[in-house]
């Protein structure tokens, strides 16, 4: 009776001595920030952020409330691939444009993010006003800059990531990674914008001041007479002849 109790014991040591060794030789993977973004789900609202007010601009699937600028039935350029919204550059029998909300916005934040190729120039403009007689989304709203890392206008102030585009430089210094996704935030109330690039603020600027004005009539934007003089319009994404992608594309109105 003895010798069974021993080797009982024995048995069981050895399942627990095996468990935990096993233990050691499979970390706890799935607590990792490399599981975390692995598993991640895109182009989907979080239920505190419906409670917040938070409206998802891109789902994932559709171009459903976007448009090309000035052109809403052309076969543009934009397009839905593995989730993401993509300017595809290597068509050149589709039609190049910026994409446009088909829904103009005043007071709110908006949030995305972005990645784009090396040498690849886009932007977000804001306080757009799709007219027939202009040509183009830049000539009256505002940027905020995208920019790839290894592109000729990365180290110029003023057309930086995340600045107010020849405006201002970045009021703080950040870098992008090139092949990373970015994350753009921009707040406008009442008039007064915040720039946010990966969390850091990169620019802030009132576009009732006179001080708003005077930069316009000192830029070569002087030349576009409806460019900065809206508080409200649509929101664009720019394209700008190389590969950008855009995902989790979010507003909420203030």
């Amino acid at each position: 009776m003895h010798t069974k109790i021993t080797g009982f014991i024995l048995v069981l040591f050895l399942l627990v001595s095996c468990k935990s060794d096993k233990k050691k030789e499979e970390p706890d993977t799935w607590r990792t920030k490399k599981a975390a973004v692995e598993n991640a789900t895109h182009n989907q609202l979080l239920d505190v952020e419906k409670e917040q007010g938070w409206e998802l601009l891109f789902d994932g699937k559709t171009m459903d409330g976007w448009h090309l600028y000035n052109d809403p039935n052309a076969n543009s350029v934009w397009e839905v691939v593995d989730g993401e919204l993509h300017s595809n550059a290597n068509d050149e029998s589709l039609t190049a444009g910026d994409l446009v909300t088909d829904k103009a916005y005043t007071n709110y934040e908006l949030s995305l993010e972005w990645k784009i190729s090396g040498n690849g120039n886009s932007g977000v403009f804001i306080n757009v006003q799709e007219l027939p007689e202009v040509p183009t989304a830049w000539q009256t709203g505002p940027e905020y800059q995208i920019l790839g890392a290894e592109h000729m206008d990365y180290d110029v102030p003023e057309k930086r990531p995340g600045c107010l585009y020849v405006f201002l430089p970045q009021k703080n210094e950040v870098e992008v990674k090139q092949g990373d996704w970015n994350k753009t935030t921009i707040k406008q109330v009442d008039g007064k914008i915040t720039f946010y690039l990966n969390g850091v603020l990169t620019a802030e600027q009132d576009f009732n001041t006179p001080e708003w004005k005077q930069m316009i009539a000192e830029s070569r934007f002087s030349n576009y007479p409806e460019f900065g003089k809206t508080t409200e319009g649509k929101i664009a994404l720019q394209y700008w002849y190389f590969e950008t992608w855009f995902r989790n594309i979010k507003i909420r109105e203030l």
